[in-house]
């Protein structure tokens, strides 16, 4: 029996990727991986693309803090046919907008037959803000933790098996400095300003709960504009982000501790990844790190897919030997279709087949 293939693939969130930093945009990628592995594992930042998505069973939708254990060896990864949603509306959420919330949920529950229980409105308002790191990078706080994990304790009590956050974002254009970064992401060019914010969101209900979970903005409205970058039109195309979340979580698989639950057949293991691909200048974070301690694990890294990041294996010291360095993921494709089939890349190459002779 041919052993399986698994693949990682990671765009870390809110650096201004040229690829996955915008509106679903890496969704191409992703599904061009899933046809030549049998797993893929990938994050919301790769798939999630507002009112546009697609669903494929080879896909694993896993949430960044969960990526980052299942790395390390602490979770396993377990599919799920489908999953009971919770989703959490924040309070601060104007009414108008809530309601269009709430016929989101009616839309997926009649036209795709999810499951999702009647949505929790938080008691007080969990109050986002946004903020830029010096590199450019977006990140941000909210004011009321304590809310958000009380109400997705009550979601859980109630057989919820996955978690959608909708948290309000105040009005960012009346920001001079948002409001130009905003405009800049509309025109291919910048930084998603929100996505910081929404990976603290997830991160902290899925550390506390181990419980698969993903964030949608709301926000006002923006204005119709022509010339909006197709990477970023997804966003400019209803009222919500949720559709995508809420497709997501379906099939998100499910989380369980390697130390408290005995592992099934079915159980992804980091043990079982054969690559892990990223872009050539993040190859900082601590999932991508983790994935490296297993020797069988090759990092392929895209030239191609800049960011505001200059953290590369070479500045990590990552041995030559681990690393695949390609121009783009047409060509990340083609070096892991020859790995699947037990093919030397490099005798795909004229220079490959030139230093074999």
């Amino acid at each position: 029996m041919r052993k399986s293939f698994t693949a990682v693939l990671v765009i870390p969130t809110g650096i201004g990727a040229v690829i996955g930093g915008y509106a679903g945009d890496a969704l191409p990628i992703a599904r061009a991986i899933a046809t030549v592995v049998d797993c893929l594992i990938t994050h919301p930042n790769v798939l999630n693309g507002a009112n546009l998505y697609w669903s494929d069973p080879t896909i694993q939708y896993v949430e960044g803090y969960a990526l980052d254990q299942f790395a390390r060896g602490n979770w396993h990864l377990r599919p799920s046919h489908g999953n009971k949603i919770g989703v959490i509306l924040d309070s601060d959420i104007p009414a108008d907008l809530h309601l269009r919330h709430l016929q989101v949920i009616a839309g997926a529950q009649a036209t795709l037959g999810l499951d999702i229980l009647p949505a929790l409105t938080t008691p007080q308002g969990l109050g986002v803000k946004l903020n830029l790191s010096a590199q450019g990078a977006s990140w941000g706080t909210i004011a009321a933790p304590q809310v958000l994990l009380s109400s997705t304790a009550k979601l859980i009590d109630c057989g919820a098996e996955a978690i959608a956050v909708v948290s309000w974002v105040p009005d960012c254009f009346s920001d001079p400095l948002y409001g130009r970064q905003i405009e800049q992401y509309r025109q291919g060019q910048g930084v998603d300003i929100l996505a910081g914010v929404e990976a603290v969101i997830s991160h902290l209900i899925t550390r506390e709960f181990h419980i698969p979970c993903a964030h949608a903005p709301a926000l006002t409205p923006l204005p119709l504009k022509a010339d909006i970058s197709p990477r970023a039109v997804a966003e400019e195309l209803g009222f919500t982000f949720l559709p995508c979340v809420l497709v997501g979580l379906h099939q998100a698989p499910q989380l369980v501790s390697r130390n408290t639950t005995f592992p099934q057949a079915n159980d992804l293991t980091p043990e079982m990844v054969n690559v892990v691909i990223s872009p050539h200048s993040a190859c900082g974070g601590s999932g991508l790190l983790s994935l490296l301690a297993y020797p069988q694990i090759k990092l392929i890294t895209i030239q191609e897919n800049k960011t505001t990041l200059s953290v590369t294996p070479e500045s990590l010291n990552i041995p030559p030997s681990r690393v695949i360095a390609v121009k783009n993921y047409l060509e990340a494709i083609g070096v892991i279709s020859a790995l699947k089939a037990g093919i030397n890349w490099r005798s795909l190459i004229v220079c490959g087949c030139a230093q074999a002779l």
